[in-house]
């Protein structure tokens, strides 16, 4: 399958202590580029993750967000530090007896203070698991938006590719009636100018020049490069460095067939290749 460099997928998980969400976004690159914004309570888990994305992705700068959100603790699981309570009683007593003017700690300022609840820290490594499997469900759901994106774009490829097949079947055939007649043209131009010159010289100077202006060979690569673009779409797979060359064999081919035109008709056809072909190639940018 082609896969598109763009796509976007993001997946919630909720679990006994809060929710996981973990979104994944990417656009193109020349490289596989990874940035991680993770919660620091999770960094551990920035390379586990890296592997698990590397696995499955070769191009593309990809995003990956983390984060972690606490749900919030019920009533009636709650339950007072006795002895913590018992001695901010005590030394709250004691600082406004040396400290008159000190304000006495409020209800707001004793349930805020650390392990006023008991230790109700959360054990992140023991989370790995769960965002693991919620990472891989996540990077399924991304990598069909990319198939999908992928399969439009190799859609409008064949459909250049096409395009560019019809321009040469209309040309090839106007090849060789057009080289003869302008060769004879020139032989009969050579022959004014050089007046009493031998006609073995002339013929020897048409011939040389019909060489120069020969394109069968231009067209006969063009359907060759062709013929290597719809197989390596059909091939799927990683294949956008692979289509990106292919491209410049064409331009370079197209060019060829514009710089050795005889006729009006190849002139054109020159043109409209190297169109399609930027076209093909602005969409071959965005495949994986």
């Amino acid at each position: 399958m082609i896969s598109s460099m763009t796509g976007y997928a993001v997946k919630t998980r909720d679990i006994e202590c809060g929710s996981l969400q973990l979104e994944l976004k990417s656009v193109n690159s020349r490289y596989l580029d990874f940035h991680f914004r993770i919660s620091e309570e999770l960094r551990s888990l920035e390379m586990p993750l890296r592997e698990l994305l590397a696995a499955r992705l070769s191009r593309g700068k990809v995003e990956c967000r983390l984060s972690f959100n606490a749900s919030s603790a019920k009533a009636e699981q709650l339950e007072l530090n006795d002895g913590l309570l018992s001695a901010l009683k005590t030394l709250n007593a004691r600082v406004r007896s040396e400290m008159p003017e000190a304000k006495p700690l409020s209800v707001n300022d004793v349930l805020r203070w650390p392990g006023m609840f008991g230790d109700q820290s959360i054990d992140f490594a023991a989370l790995a698991p769960q965002i693991l499997a919620l990472a891989r469900e996540t990077l399924d759901d991304f990598a069909a938006t990319r198939g999908r994106e992928g399969a439009k774009l190799a859609a409008m490829i064949v459909e250049r590719v096409h395009a560019m097949r019809d321009i040469v079947r209309r040309v090839a055939p106007r090849i060789p009636e057009a080289q003869a007649l302008f060769a004879e043209k020139l032989r009969q131009r050579l022959q004014e100018a050089l007046g009493n010159a031998s006609d073995d010289r002339i013929m020897q100077e048409v011939a040389v020049f019909a060489t120069r202006i020969d394109v069968a060979e231009e067209l006969s690569r063009l359907s060759t490069h062709l013929d290597e673009v719809e197989r390596v779409l059909k091939q799927g797979g990683a294949s956008g460095k692979r289509l990106d060359f292919l491209m410049q064999e064409l331009n370079r081919e197209a060019n060829t067939l514009g710089s050795k035109s005889a006729i009006t008709e190849v002139s054109q056809a020159s043109v409209d290749l190297k169109l399609l072909i930027e076209q093909m190639r602005e969409q071959i940018q965005n495949l994986e």
